[in-house]
């Protein structure tokens, strides 16, 4: 397998943020530079050194670097995009521009180039019972009669091969009701609203904290014949934003909200969900590793959420709650 070197550029003070958020979206193995070392090695009045190694000397004033390695394929793409979510993220949290520029970049090769070339790993994708996903460029031959889903996620994250993405999906199909109003915090491509609508929800609402999400979200949903009037996209951060809670919340509660985030983000909005549902309304979480679950179940507990079901595959896990 062919891999693809990515660099975050932060600050000292960012690194363990940043590795957080990294161990959020499930990349556990990361390398760090930072300039901070040298110095540390200078001020050490401890030892005497003959010599100074060259990947030391190197990284005088260099800029406090963390850097992975994904695999060169579709769910190493959408990897990338949940990192670049998460990084805006930070920085919008890093009031205090402690943590950096967050700047997301890739070595060696242009992120265009990749973008084009993880293409021939996206292949039609059943999920559930009831849903066929599948990329524009791709023919399918539907004989089983699927609800077909053309997705091009761009360099947003939700291509449907992601575990999370699947789970949301699987619940979503298992608890959408006809007629119903569909809010999707995070939408990354607007797979999970998306398909909510074409599952028979009446109208659905999505927001992402990245402009060009919320941009990929709208031209996805106008591939799959989405009237505009049933499909509003916005862009901001529920949690700072009170101006933006209210444009969702305009026209009334919703039965059902889907939130495929990470671990962290869902437990700051665990006081939320209840502001945003009907009476008998249901929110899906996701994006949750499994060394965190716990963590995230209590907290919506904490809330006085009663949980429905819980999934789990490959790592992460999902959760069906009700007020």
């Amino acid at each position: 397998m062919n891999w693809i070197e990515v660099n975050v550029y932060t600050t000292t003070e960012g690194i363990e943020p940043v590795c957080g958020c990294l161990l959020g979206v499930g990349i556990t193995g990361f390398a760090i530079r930072d300039a901070q070392d040298f110095e540390d090695f200078l001020n050490d009045k401890t030892g005497n050194w003959d010599y100074i190694d060259d990947d030391l000397m190197n990284l005088k004033d260099c800029e406090t670097c963390v850097t992975v390695y994904l695999a060169d394929n579709n769910q190493g793409a959408d990897m990338l995009a949940a990192l670049k979510d998460e990084m805006a993220r930070l920085k919008e949290r890093d009031t205090a521009d402690a943590f950096g520029r967050l700047a997301v970049e890739l070595a060696n090769v242009r992120e265009e180039d990749w973008a084009n070339n993880w293409k021939k790993y996206f292949k039609p994708l059943t999920v559930g019972e009831k849903l066929l996903i599948k990329p524009s460029w791709e023919e399918y031959d539907n004989r089983d009669g699927r609800t077909v889903l053309e997705i091009d996620p761009a360099s947003s994250f939700g291509t449907g091969q992601h575990n999370t993405t699947q789970l949301c999906l699987e619940l979503t199909e298992k608890y959408i009701t006809d007629k119903c109003r569909m809010l999707d915090i995070g939408c990354g491509s607007g797979i999970l609203s998306i398909a909510g609508l074409l599952l028979g929800a009446e109208e659905a609402c999505a927001v992402d904290i990245d402009s060009n999400s919320v941009r990929i979200a709208a031209e996805n949903a106008e591939k799959n014949n989405i009237p505009k009037e049933k499909y509003a996209a916005y862009c901001g951060n529920i949690l700072t934003d009170k101006e933006l809670c209210s444009r969702i919340s305009e026209k009334g509660e919703y039965q059902l909200i889907t939130a495929n985030i990470v671990a962290d983000v869902l437990i700051a909005m665990a006081p939320l969900f209840g502001d945003f549902l009907t009476a008998d309304g249901i929110f899906i979480i996701s994006g949750i590793i499994i060394e965190r679950c716990e963590e995230v179940l209590d907290a919506m507990k904490a809330q006085g959420y009663t949980q429905l079901e819980l999934r789990d595959s490959n790592g992460w896990a999902a959760a069906a709650f009700r007020i």
